[in-house]
């Protein structure tokens, strides 16, 4: 598997370089954004993505390599704030991985992150269109409507809310939508799937569609019908358990 490390730290790449090398992994490096974009076009099939970078912000060069590629990308960082971990979700990124961290766990997001994106193609099953209250998903079209007006998922967050949407009102537990969604019942940090229905709430902009069952799971609440017209200023990041990790 080809990995191209995206880091300006020659300590950090150096140390990522041996270690990856020695587990089979083809290591390509980029000190800087425009190394890392014009590296793009050799077909990495992982990029590690530090956003420290001495010529643009990492969150930036995420965006453009999103644009550009469907290649999944890891963010790895000393940012550990809430915030950061859903922006750069919210932009494109597969996971998020906050340093220092272990080889090992970083090697298994490697993995997983790459049968994830395998697998994340949207499930035969279930009508083509799915209409609740205000919201409209097209399955085969990956189109998500509030009211009329496009939003824009990404992969994850468009399978998360298919899934939800196959039984309204019906709790779906953790565990199921890790399995659903990222195909494995592994949960990483056990902020994952927080940091992705946050962002997936704060896109829809209604509040109350998605409810937060303590300690079980979520489920799609039918009764909601519109948008609020100001989205993500109450519920921008769900709810104070989710904004906790908890």
């Amino acid at each position: 598997m080809r990995v191209l490390v995206v880091e300006d730290d020659n300590r950090v790449m150096s140390a990522l370089r041996a270690v990856l090398s020695r587990h089979g992994f083809e290591v390509s490096c980029a000190r800087t954004g425009g190394q890392a974009l014009e590296q793009l076009p050799d077909g990495p099939e992982v990029v590690l993505l530090d956003l420290g970078l001495p010529d643009q912000d990492g969150f930036t060069l995420c965006r453009r390599i999103r644009q550009a590629s469907s290649v999944p990308i890891i963010v790895v960082t000393a940012r550990a704030d809430f915030q950061s971990r859903v922006h750069g979700l919210n932009i494109g990124a597969d996971d998020y991985l906050v340093k220092p961290y272990n080889f090992a766990e970083l090697i298994a997001r490697i993995h997983a992150v790459t049968r994830r994106t395998a697998g994340a193609a949207v499930p035969a099953d279930g009508p083509d269109v799915t209409e609740v209250g205000a919201l409209r998903i097209d399955r085969t079209g990956y189109e998500v409507t509030v009211d009329g007006v496009p939003v824009t998922l990404t992969r994850k967050e468009f399978h998360m809310l298919l899934v939800l949407a196959r039984r309204p009102g019906v709790v779906y537990r953790r565990e199921q939508l890790f399995s659903e969604v990222w195909g494995t019942d592994w949960e990483g940090t056990g902020r994952t799937l927080e940091v992705h229905m946050a962002s997936l709430r704060h896109k829809l902009g209604v509040a109350g569609l998605i409810e937060t069952i303590r300690g079980v799971g979520y489920r799609l609440n039918p009764g909601p019908a519109r948008a609020d017209p100001h989205p993500g200023r109450a519920d921008a990041f769900g709810t104070a358990e989710e904004r906790d990790g908890r």
